[in-house]
């Protein structure tokens, strides 16, 4: 592998005498996807969270393109972008004054033209003087995802990014993040909790589990591995008996 353009070791959050996050360590490539999965509190978005510099980790390190987010947060984070269901961008705002707003902040050259193309991309040119906060669920998203592209990160973090799209829409959707993947210098941190989509967008994914990597692997070939007919099949497996998929790990 080339120079990753994320570089995770050890990661750990501690809550009181909770461990959120225990140990976790993993590279994401350039112009590769990889799949976060786990069950809901396996620590996904609290590790996406530490890799944003939102929350900081009790222990462990995170490189953005070799550059320490905890000592170079500022320049890190510059080269990384972020899309969740979670975090709708401000609803009083028009469409083209969000991805405005957010292309100055982020610096973006030629930027007039740079959302010209994004709202192209996302279907949004009808939509693009309607205020966010009025907009349906899976254009929100749309527009969360056109925000996330703004500035063509190097790290693209993406927590369940096509859970409010209809299939039409979401298939169009992993296209555009495929073809974002493939054309540019950056790399993919993927959640979802859709199976069918994992396999058929990720290069790779990493099973999470009460804070810790149980598995990781090719996902069309991981179930097979591991004596399942299915990523989903696999992935409803660990959700039940992780510690004994961790402990075959170990064998």
């Amino acid at each position: 592998m080339s120079d990753p353009v994320l570089t995770v070791s050890d990661l750990r959050k501690r809550y009181g005498q909770t461990l959120a996050v225990d140990g976790v360590s993993f590279t994401v490539g350039r112009n590769e996807i990889v799949g976060l999965l786990g069950p809901n509190g396996a620590g996904k978005t609290t590790t996406i969270n530490m890799i944003l510099g939102v929350l900081a980790p009790s222990a462990g390190r995170i490189l953005i393109d070799g550059m320490d987010v905890a000592r170079r947060r500022r320049e890190a984070l510059s080269r990384t972008n972020f899309a969740a269901v979670y975090a709708p961008l401000p609803g009083n705002l028009t469409i083209y004054q969000n991805l405005r707003i957010f292309g100055l902040i982020y610096g973006v050259a030629d930027l007039k033209r740079r959302i010209q193309v994004l709202l192209d991309q996302f279907q949004l040119r009808t939509l693009r003087n309607v205020k966010c906060g009025v907009l349906s669920s899976g254009e929100q998203t749309r527009v969360e995802l056109a925000k996330a592209m703004l500035n063509r990160p190097n790290l693209l973090l993406l927590d369940e990014p096509t859970a409010s799209l209809d299939p039409n829409i979401a298939r169009e959707t992993r296209a555009l993040i495929r073809d974002f993947a493939s054309r540019e210098a950056g790399g993919v941190l993927w959640t979802s909790h859709n199976m069918y989509e994992v396999e058929e967008v990720c290069d790779r994914v990493m099973f999470l589990s009460h804070g810790r990597i149980l598995l990781e692997g090719n996902p069309r070939s991981l179930p097979r591995e591991h004596g399942r007919n299915s990523l989903e099949e696999l992935f409803i497996s660990l959700a039940r008996e992780p510690l004994a998929a961790g402990a075959a790990e170990h064998v």
